[in-house]
C-alpha cells in the first residue's frame, strides 16, 4: 500500500486526520517517530512553516514525505528541492515508490518528467526560476527545501532565497543539519506568508557521537579502529590525490577475512573496471577498501556506495563529498586534517563544514554510537613518536630534533577540535544576485514590473549597501534591454497591468535550459554545410555554450605549453623569450574569433546572454579529431582523478547535440559524430544517459540494491556508432604513421609489430612525400567494410590520402566483433599495410 492510499477524503483532511493517517502508515513499517519528527509533522499538517534543524540521520526525509502527504490531502501542489541533480533524481524515485509514478514529476533544467504532477522534485534553480516567472500566482502550495544551508553558497545561494521572497502563498519546510541561528528566517517567513513559523531543532542525535583526538600515525589509527570493531571507517581527506594515496597505503593491512572478500567478489560479479582508475579501484574494493570522491565515474562511486551499504567495505578513503546526502552506513569518521584549501586559501574548517562531515558517523538502524576521530598534524605526530622513543630521560628528550610544520601550514590542535564539536554553525549569509533572466521573468509576468522589481530589490535579505548596488545593476540591465529593443515601455498599462513588455519570443522554459542554446541555434546558420569540417564546427558551437570543466582545460593547457617549450627549445629560442611566448599558449579554442564576433552581435539583440559568457573549447572535438578513446584521452592528459568530470562533460555535450541541433541541419557525418559520442559515453558508464532516458520513461528498478555495471548494450549493436569507432581506430594509426611513430604503432598492434610498420611506411614514403591527415583522410569514403557475420568479424580497408590522389596504399585489418563487445570499443587486428 502506497502513501496515496492512506489519504483521507479532501473534505475530511483536517490536521488530525492527516497526522493520524500518516502516522498509521509509518507505524505499519515498524517506524517510531522521534519527538522532533512528531513535533515537525504536527506543525506541518497544521499549516505552519517549519524550520527543521536536526542532526544527520534524524529522519528529516520522513517529515518531508509527511509534508507532501498533507499537501495532497489538501489538493495542493508541493515542490521538493535539493542542491544537486543526483539527489533530486534519487528523491524522485523514492517519492514515486511512496506516492505512485503518476503523482510525482521532476524538473532539473535539462530534463522534465510529468511536470503537471502534484509533487515535483527539482533543483533550487528551477524553483527560483518559476518563482520569478509566476510569483504569487504560481501553483505552488508547499515548498520543501532540503540542505537549506546551501542558501549561503556564494555562487548558488540566490536560488534558495528567491522562493522565500516571491512565493508568499506557499507553506515552507526548510531542512538542514547545520542551519545555525535561524531567528531572522523565522520572523521573515511569518511576515511574508502570514503563517506562523515553527523552529524545530534538536542537538540530540538518534545515534550519539563520541569524539577522540589522536597523535598516533594515521596507519596505526585505522588499524586500531578496525581491531576494536569501529568499522566502517570513513577517512576524510581534502584532496582526491591524498584519498587515493591513503587507499594504496592501506593495501598492506589485512582489512577483510577470506569469506568477506569472497562476498565482495560475488557482489561485484561481472562489473567492468574499464579505466586505469577503475583497475586500481578493483584492487582496493576486493581488499575491503573503498575510494569516494567527485572525480570518479558515477558507476564507480555507486559501486562503492552499494558495497558499503551491504557492509562489505571496512574503510572508505575519500573527500568530503560523502557529506552531501549520500546514505552510506559509516560508524567512524576520521578527519585527516582540520583545515582545507577552499579554492582561494588554506583555512581551518568552519563549524558547518565540520558538523556536515562528522554527522555521517553513526547511522540509525546500524549503530548505537558513532565515532569521530581527528588526527593531529603530521609533524606533531612525528614529534610525539620521537619523544616517545626517547622515553622519560630528560637528556634524550632535549636532544630530539622536532620536525617543523611545512611552509604555509595552517595549524590546528586538540583545542581546535574541541571547539568545533560544540560550535554552532555560522549564520547563513545572503547571496542575492541580479541577472537579465530575473528582470525578464518579472517583466513577463502580469502586473507592474517596476513595483515587482522594487519589492524584490529592497525587501530581500541583503544589507542596505548591497541592496543599493543591486538596484544600480538592475537599472543598468533594464536600460540595456530597452536599448536592445528587447523590452519596450508602455504609456498605458496593458490588459494584464503591465507597464513594460518583452518584444522578443523567449525560448520555452526560459532560464531553465542551457542559457546559450538560442545563440547556438543562430550560430549554426553561419556554418557551411559543404565544408569538410562542418560536423566538427557544429560540435565547436555546442562546446562553446557548455560550462568550462576547469581541470580538463588546465590539463590541455599544460600539455600544449609543454609541447610548445620542447618545440621552442629545438628551435633555439632563449629562455626569456620562451617564457614570454608561453603566455600566449592555451588550450585549443576552435572558431574562437568567429564565435566571439557572432556572440557580440547576438548579445546586442539578446542582452541577457551577457550573464553567460561564451567559452570556446575543444574537448570532444580534440578527442574525435585525434581518434582517441576515453581511456587514451584520460592517459594523454593525465586525468585519472577527474575522469568522472570528463564523462559528465561528454554526456552534457551529447545531450546538447541531441536537444539543440535541429534535424534539418544534421548531415550524415554529423549524425555519425553524435552517434559515436553517445555510444562512447554509454560504453564508459551508461548511468548518466540511462538516468536521463529513465527520467523521460520512468520504470521500476527490479533490484535497486544490486551492484551492476549498466552498459548493457553491445557496442556493435549500434552499427552506425560502431563504424565510427572502427574508423577512428584506423585513423589513429594513420596519424601515428604520418608522424612516423612506429613504436606507438607497435604498442597498438603488437602482433603486426613496430618493425613491420616501419618497413611498410618506408615503402610508402619512397613513393609519396607525405601522408594526409585532414578531414578528407578521416572521412568515410576512404574506409571500406566487408561484414562477415558467420565469422563474427568485419574485414576493413583504410585507404591513405596520398598527395597524388591514387589512394592505392592503405591498412587492411579484421575487426573482432565478439571481442569488441567485451571491451566496449573497436578491437581490430592489422593484417597488412601495403599497396593494393
Amino acid at each position: 500500500m502506497t502513501l496515496i492510499d492512506q489519504l483521507p477524503p479532501t473534505s475530511q483532511a483536517d490536521p488530525d486526520a492527516l497526522f493520524e493517517a500518516f502516522q498509521r502508515w509509518v507505524s505499519e513499517r515498524g517506524i517510531t517517530l522521534y519527538p522532533a519528527q512528531e513535533e515537525a509533522l504536527i506543525e506541518v499538517v497544521s499549516g505552519a512553516n517549519v524550520i527543521l534543524s536536526t542532526p544527520t540521520g534524524s529522519g528529516k526525509s520522513l517529515v518531508a514525505a509527511g509534508a507532501h502527504f498533507a499537501a495532497l490531502g489538501r489538493d495542493r501542489v508541493s515542490f521538493y528541492t535539493a542542491p544537486i541533480k543526483a539527489l533530486v533524481s534519487e528523491k524522485f524515485f523514492d517519492l514515486c515508490a511512496m506516492f505512485g509514478n503518476e503523482n510525482v514529476g521532476m524538473m532539473t533544467g535539462d530534463a522534465s518528467v510529468n511536470a503537471d504532477a502534484p509533487i515535483i522534485c527539482c533543483t533550487a534553480e528551477v524553483l527560483a526560476s518559476i518563482a520569478l516567472r509566476d510569483g504569487a500566482d504560481a501553483d505552488i502550495g508547499v515548498v520543501i527545501m532540503d540542505e537549506f544551508h546551501f542558501y549561503a553558497e556564494p555562487e548558488r545561494g540566490w536560488a534558495w532565497q528567491i522562493p522565500l521572497l516571491e512565493l508568499p502563498q506557499a507553506q515552507f519546510l526548510l531542512m538542514s543539519a547545520t542551519l545555525g541561528d535561524v531567528t531572522r528566517f523565522e520572523a521573515d517567513l511569518t511576515r511574508r506568508t502570514g503563517r506562523p513559523t515553527a523552529v524545530v531543532s534538536s542537538v540530540e542525535r538518534p545515534v550519539p557521537l563520541k569524539y577522540e583526538y589522536l597523535t598516533t600515525p594515521l596507519h596505526e589509527t585505522i588499524e586500531e579502529l578496525l581491531s576494536v570493531q569501529k568499522a566502517p571507517v570513513y577517512v576524510v581527506h581534502f584532496t582526491q590525490a591524498a584519498a587515493m594515496e591513503r587507499a594504496q597505503s592501506l593495501m598492506s593491512v589485512n582489512v577483510c577475512t577470506k569469506e568477506e572478500k569472497a562476498r565482495i567478489a560475488d557482489l561485484i560479479g561481472g562489473f567492468r573496471f574499464t579505466t586505469r582508475f577503475g583497475r586500481n579501484l578493483s584492487r582496493f574494493v576486493r581488499h575491503g577498501i573503498g575510494v569516494h570522491h567527485a572525480g570518479m565515474l558515477p558507476k564507480y562511486r555507486r559501486l562503492v556506495e552499494r558495497l558499503a551499504q551491504a557492509g562489505l567495505l571496512k574503510v572508505i578513503c575519500g573527500t568530503d563529498t560523502l557529506g552531501v546526502g549520500v546514505n552510506v552506513p559509516i560508524r567512524t569518521v576520521v578527519f585527516t586534517a582540520l583545515s582545507k584549501y577552499d579554492g582561494h586559501r588554506v583555512r581551518r574548517l568552519r563549524a558547518r563544514e565540520f558538523h556536515q562531515i562528522a554527522g555521517r558517523a553513526g547511522r540509525a538502524g546500524f549503530d548505537t554510537i558513532g565515532y569521530v576521530v581527528a588526527q593531529a598534524p603530521e609533524h606533531v605526530v612525528e614529534n610525539e613518536k620521537a619523544l616517545a622513543k626517547a622515553g622519560d630521560d630528560p637528556k634524550k628528550r632535549r636532544k630530539v630534533v622536532r620536525r617543523k610544520p611545512p611552509e604555509g601550514f595552517v595549524s590546528w590542535d586538540e583545542e581546535t577540535f574541541t571547539k568545533l564539536q560544540t560550535a554552532a554553525p555560522e549564520p547563513l549569509q545572503s547571496r542575492f544576485k541580479v541577472s537579465h533572466a530575473m528582470l525578464l521573468s518579472v517583466i513577463a509576468r502580469p502586473g507592474n514590473a517596476y513595483q515587482g522589481m522594487k519589492k524584490l530589490l529592497t525587501d530581500n535579505h541583503e544589507d542596505r549597501e548591497r541592496q543599493r548596488r543591486h538596484i544600480s545593476q538592475a537599472i543598468a540591465i533594464y536600460r540595456s534591454l530597452l536599448a536592445g529593443g528587447v523590452v519596450e515601455q508602455l504609456e498605458e498599462p496593458d490588459e494584464e497591468g503591465r507597464y513594460a513588455r518583452i518584444t522578443v519570443n523567449l525560448q520555452e522554459d526560459f532560464a531553465l535550459n542551457q542559457p546559450l542554446s538560442t545563440f547556438a541555434l543562430a550560430s549554426f546558420e553561419l556554418l557551411d554545410q559543404n565544408s569538410p569540417s562542418y560536423p566538427l564546427d557544429v560540435l565547436s558551437v555546442i562546446e562553446a555554450t557548455l560550462d568550462d570543466p576547469r581541470q580538463i582545460l588546465a590539463a590541455q593547457e599544460n600539455k600544449a605549453r609543454g609541447e610548445a617549450v620542447q618545440q621552442m627549445k629545438s628551435d633555439g629560442i632563449e629562455y626569456e623569450e620562451r617564457m614570454e611566448l608561453l603566455q600566449d599558449v592555451t588550450y585549443p579554442k576552435p572558431l574562437e574569433e568567429e564565435l566571439t564576433a557572432a556572440y557580440e552581435i547576438y548579445r546586442r539583440g539578446h542582452p541577457w546572454v551577457g550573464d553567460h559568457p561564451l567559452a570556446p573549447k575543444s574537448i570532444v572535438r580534440d578527442m574525435y579529431e585525434r581518434a582517441m578513446t576515453f581511456v587514451e584521452f584520460v592517459g594523454v592528459y593525465e586525468l585519472a582523478r577527474t575522469e568522472g568530470l570528463l564523462l559528465r562533460y561528454l554526456s552534457s555535450a551529447y545531450k546538447a547535440l541531441q536537444q539543440t541541433v535541429p534535424e534539418s541541419i544534421k548531415t550524415d557525418e554529423l549524425i555519425d559524430l553524435i552517434e559515436w559520442l553517445g555510444e562512447l559515453v554509454r560504453q564508459v558508464d551508461s548511468s548518466l544517459l540511462d538516468e536521463w532516458e529513465q527520467l523521460a520513461n520512468p520504470k521500476d528498478d527490479d533490484d535497486p540494491g544490486a551492484v551492476v555495471d549498466s552498459p548493457a548494450t553491445r557496442v556493435t549493436a549500434n552499427t552506425r556508432a560502431f563504424r565510427v569507432l572502427v574508423r577512428n581506430a584506423l585513423f589513429r594509426r594513420v596519424e601515428l604513421a604520418a608522424l612516423e611513430r612506429y613504436r606507438d604503432l607497435g604498442e597498438l598492434d603488437p602482433e603486426f609489430g613496430a618493425d613491420a610498420w616501419a618497413d611498410a611506411m618506408d615503402a610508402y614514403f619512397e613513393e609519396h612525400d607525405e601522408l594526409g591527415t585532414g578531414p578528407d583522410a578521416r572521412g568515410p569514403k576512404l574506409l571500406t567494410i566487408e561484414e562477415v557475420p558467420e565469422e563474427a568479424l568485419w574485414r576493413v580497408r583504410q585507404a591513405f590520402d596520398d598527395p597524388a590522389g591514387d589512394r592505392d596504399w592503405g591498412i587492411s585489418a579484421e575487426v573482432d566483433l565478439t571481442a569488441s563487445d567485451e571491451e566496449g570499443t573497436a578491437v581490430l587486428r592489422v593484417l597488412s599495410v601495403d599497396r593494393l
